[in-house]
């Protein structure tokens, strides 16, 4: 009997999340350190640490390769509608608002998470709203801009005040205040992530603000799928690895216990 059509998707998913996981192998097993969080055993009369996680876990509480992929796919629609049709901009941005319901209509159907599909589907709508309205299809890509704008103020200001917004998002879901301050492991660690994304965020204004300047709207539809997908893949990896790099095993098993429990809905882990 064949498989129901669901359930391969599912499997479909796994895979990529498998997959993504071992890309990151060398990071997790960091150069011979200690094993997984689930191979490590407890100590000889202990209890095992409850809702204790993995990095598995981890990659796929923020949602895997799907979750990129539900953010992104609506930007590439409009790139191909719009080339295809011979820039009618009506059109491109009608597809890319429906591919964009699309996405978020089966991850509802398929009871997924969808923080990154709402937020990808109200970036894609309000952006075909600027364009349709001013009628330059360039447009389609600046609230994009100032949002990065936004985000790199955001990072940039709490690295400045020496409150590294990785750092003080934790203290809030661990409900532990600014005590992760005094550590200077998890400070360095927190001030590290931090950096790495005000610099993904720097990077794409460099790159976006001159091309919008100088209407160059193909090399912008290009610019902003190659700075979307792969460098905020590349920006996790990176934050990831330098939190994970700071942080003594057993401060990271904790810290990557709190952050999955909450991006999973379940709020920290006491």
């Amino acid at each position: 009997m064949a498989e129901p059509h669901g359930t391969q998707r599912d499997q479909l998913d796994e895979d990529l999340n498998e997959k993504l996981v071992e890309i990151l192998k060398p990071e997790f097993e960091a150069a011979g350190a200690v094993p997984p969080a689930e191979e490590v055993p407890a100590a000889e009369g202990a209890p095992a640490r409850p809702g204790a996680t993995t990095d598995k876990d981890f990659f796929q509480a923020l949602g895997g390769w799907g979750a990129l992929l539900d953010v992104g796919l609506p930007w590439i629609a409009f790139m191909i509608v719009y080339a295809a049709s011979d820039h009618d901009l009506k059109l491109a941005l009608i597809v890319a608002v429906a591919c964009g319901g699309a996405v978020a209509l089966l991850r509802l159907l398929r009871k997924q998470p969808l923080r990154n599909v709402i937020g990808g589907f109200i970036g894609v709508a309000f952006s075909a709203w600027v364009a349709n309205r001013s009628g330059k299809a360039e447009n389609v890509y600046l609230p994009g801009m100032i949002l990065s704008g936004g985000y790199l103020l955001i990072y940039g200001l709490s690295i400045v005040v020496r409150w590294p917004l990785f750092g003080a998002l934790y203290g809030v879901i661990t409900q532990t205040g600014g005590e992760w301050r005094k550590d200077p492991d998890m400070y360095r660690g927190f001030n590290r992530a931090t950096l790495v994304f005000a610099g993904l965020f720097a990077g794409r204004l460099a790159i976006q603000i001159p091309l919008y300047l100088t209407h160059q709207l193909n090399a912008l539809g290009i610019a902003k799928i190659g700075l979307g997908l792969p460098c905020y893949a590349l920006a996790l990896w990176l934050a990831y690895s330098v939190l994970r790099g700071s942080l003594p095993a057993d401060k990271w098993d904790e810290t990557r216990d709190h952050v999955t429990g909450l991006l999973r809905g379940g709020g920290a882990k006491k």
